[in-house]
């Protein structure tokens, strides 16, 4: 972090000088940590520069010039992500910095960052990575220009970046460059993207398939369909401009054309896949054209299996960004080496005492899996860590428990996570290799499971007790998300979770309760989370334990109306839900959802100018009034609300009777004490608090409830928003 740390390792120079918008935690929950000891532990040395003054480039010059290059990366967190809500405000803190500081990095960091650095020392090279770069290697939207963007490579001036699990490619990549490789030269690592001249290929051998045309193809004898969802069949195709084959033809002629074995004709057809690339509409195309940017997002995500996707290009002005097929899945051995490192498990001495609020979440967390299957459109896991779970071993695990125990600062017994990016996806997986790699879904899980998935938590369930039984252990908690629709495949590990892992209540996310909407999330119907329920419900009682879910829900997803928000917020009416954080939905860029939100089209059926639109909830208004509508109790929302029934025609939801959402009157309004507030147009003042102790005068009031004294105070210390009492001859004048 210093020269001074330098100097006392007895180092003139660094060989890597990562760069991050993070407050530097030696923990493997954070990317600059892991790969920083990933690289320590091959015999490199490792600088980094953690939030570094991007108004010049003199703070990149810190550590000198590395001796291969200077690895970017945004952070943990895609950088407007961090530092914008749903409703483009900034967010009241930074999660990532010292004490939550806001402004320690720039918008769009990355691009910022790598431009420094190249500044700093232009010869050196620049390598980019984490999840910003995984997510914009691509023309993409971005909701806080709302426009489609250029791909980050262009743009940040880097020489190549790294996507999705990088590990082994950073690893080869650095091996490479200090073998005195060009890093120009380096152009077949997977999970990479460069920039190359326009038309470039490889070598001789490979071809280019165009998926430019939106409309619906004629015959295709030697590309593959990028549309298919299915391994392709042998069967011919025939058009009506290609006549179809004389079964009376000659025998001998037929028999001629099959000279090469079945093995054989799969190996040439899989070695012509593996040196072919799909050509996607330029950036200038898609950044214009809606229906094009829908038809490029649905061809980039079917390439994403490891296991067939081709190479990706798309033109960028005169040139191209062009992308290997994504990485293979780390193995097991793979995963324990990246998290058995020595980690010191705690923030950089330079922070001090300062509160850092993500290593305050996760500081007795353990990660032990990584990529997710589940394929939900507005989820961008599966584009940065893949659909194949990565796992870690059994004692891998066990032996980060213990150093938890023994190491961490703080710890008074209770693992506050083991999980990952969902909570019991560990080590499941296709029960078949091959049709693994052939796959071409975008879910295993929706519609339905697929019959190939293995979904026996016996693992998980083995883990959990493991844990359990260190000593030094008082409690494993879960709260990473639960695939509740995998849960119910295996009654035991619910009962496991429900008897032994939830302290108290247990976050769930069924995310919206009609099928219109949740046929755009690619999410299970409200009857699988019934199910669920019951039996968590069942296990609770049978453990003797008082315990609630608590449901997490999207407002303002491509595909819903107002209608599906309304039946929405009946529904949570009629379960006596009232929620207390809500979230509108925000579009990540490359997200399947992002593109509907976009295009206003579905790009989870093939893209033309007259295929399905999708209904899009854009303007702040509709976005508002959906997100009201989950907190449709809230006395704060009441306005809205009011507005927007009555705009839908559904004068029949207010009231003051059980089947009616709002009242209505706005109801009171809970303020702090000392303000003041609105209710039925009419600004109304607060109860005064006396600063030297003395109680307030009380104010009588016919309005005020029995749950308040008479200044409006409650037993919970909010003041309610409370009219002046009227007079009789008020009364008779509003009669």
């Amino acid at each position: 972090m210093s020269r001074a740390e330098m100097d006392a390792l007895g180092w003139d120079s660094c060989d890597v000088i990562l760069i991050t918008g993070d407050a530097y935690i030696d923990h493997p929950s954070f990317g600059m940590a892991l790969i920083g000891r990933l690289l320590e532990h091959h015999g490199f040395r490792v600088g980094i520069i953690s939030q570094p003054d991007w108004h010049s480039a003199d703070a990149f010059r810190a550590l000198g010039k590395p001796n291969l290059y200077f690895g970017v990366t945004a952070g943990n967190m895609d950088s407007m992500v961090n530092k914008y809500t749903a409703d483009r405000k900034i967010r009241s803190e930074d999660a990532y910095t010292a004490n939550g500081e806001k402004d320690k990095r720039p918008d769009r960091a990355l691009t910022v960052y790598a431009q420094r650095a190249r500044e700093a020392f232009p010869e050196t090279n620049v390598v980019i990575g984490s999840i910003e770069a995984s997510l914009r290697r691509i023309a993409h939207y971005d909701y806080w220009s709302d426009k489609v963007r250029r791909s980050v490579l262009p743009d940040s001036k880097a020489d190549i970046l790294l996507f999705g699990n990088a590990e082994r490619a950073l690893i080869d990549l650095t091996h490479r460059l200090a073998a005195g490789e060009p890093i120009k030269n380096i152009r077949n690592l997977r999970g990479t993207a460069f920039m190359v001249p326009r038309g470039w290929l490889p070598d001789v051998e490979w071809t280019e398939i165009n998926s430019v045309k939106i409309d619906t193809p004629g015959r295709i004898d030697m590309h593959t369909d990028p549309y298919a969802m299915a391994p392709e069949k042998e069967a011919k195709c025939t058009t009506d401009t290609t006549p179809a084959i004389d079964e009376k033809a000659d025998v001998v002629q037929q028999q001629a054309i099959r000279i090469m074995s079945r093995e054989e004709r799969q190996l040439m057809l899989k070695n012509k896949q593996h040196k072919s690339v799909i050509r996607l509409p330029s950036f200038e195309e898609v950044k214009d054209n809606p229906v094009m940017y829908a038809h490029a997002s649905r061809v980039f995500h079917l390439e994403a299996n490891p296991g067939n996707a081709k190479a990706l290009v798309q033109m960028h002005d005169n040139r191209d960004v062009w992308l290997n097929p994504p990485p293979l899945p780390l193995a097991m051995d793979e995963m324990d080496g990246v998290y058995d490192r020595a980690y010191a498990r705690a923030p950089h001495p330079s922070y001090g005492n300062a509160r850092i609020p993500a290593w305050e979440m996760i500081r007795f967390s353990i990660n032990i899996m990584r990529g997710c299957f589940g394929g939900c459109t507005f989820c961008s896991i599966t584009e940065h860590e893949g659909r194949i779970i990565q796992s870690r071993s059994e004692p891998s695990i066990l032996r980060e428990i213990e150093d938890i125990r023994d190491k961490v600062k703080g710890f008074t017994g209770t693992i506050s996570d083991l999980g990952g990016p969902t909570a019991n996806m560990y080590r499941l997986a296709c029960k078949d290799k091959k049709i693994e790699e052939s796959c071409r879904r975008l879910s295993c899980v929706y519609p339905t499971i697929c019959n190939n998935l293995g979904t026996d938590h016996s693992k998980l369930i083995s883990i959990y007790r493991k844990a359990r039984a260190i000593p030094g252990i008082k409690k494993i908690l879960i709260s990473s998300g639960l695939r509740y629709d995998l849960a119910v495949r295996s009654p035991e590990y619910v009962k496991e979770l429900v008897t032994h892992h939830v302290g108290g209540l247990l976050k769930i996310a069924p995310e919206h309760t009609e099928q219109n909407t949740l046929s755009k999330m690619m999410k299970p119907g409200i009857g699988t989370y019934d199910e669920f329920k019951a039996m968590f419900d069942r296990y609770s009682k049978e453990a003797g334990k008082e315990q609630y879910l608590i449901p997490y829900f999207i407002a303002a997803h491509p595909g819903t109306t107002d209608d599906d928000m309304v039946n929405l917020a009946l529904w949570l009416k009629e379960k006596d839900f009232r929620l207390d954080q809500v979230q509108t939905f925000m579009p990540t860029p490359m997200a399947l959802a992002t593109t509907m939100y976009h295009s206003r089209k579905n790009p989870l059926k093939k893209v033309t100018e007259d295929s399905e639109a999708v209904e899009t909830a854009r303007s702040g208004k509709i976005r508002k009034f959906h997100k009201a509508l989950l907190r449709y109790h809230a006395p704060e929302n009441w306005e809205i609300l009011h507005e927007g029934l009555l705009r839908m025609g559904r004068r029949d939801l207010i009231g003051n009777g059980p089947r009616h959402l709002i009242p209505p009157r706005q109801p009171v309004i809970p303020v702090a004490p000392g303000e003041s507030g609105i209710m039925n147009g009419r600004r109304i003042a607060a109860p005064k608090v006396n600063t030297y102790g003395k109680k307030p005068q009380p104010a009588r009031n016919p309005m005020v409830s029995s749950k308040t004294n008479s200044s409006g105070v409650s037993a919970t210390g909010l003041s309610y928003k409370v009219p002046k009492a009227k007079s009789a001859s008020a009364r008779s004048r509003s009669r």
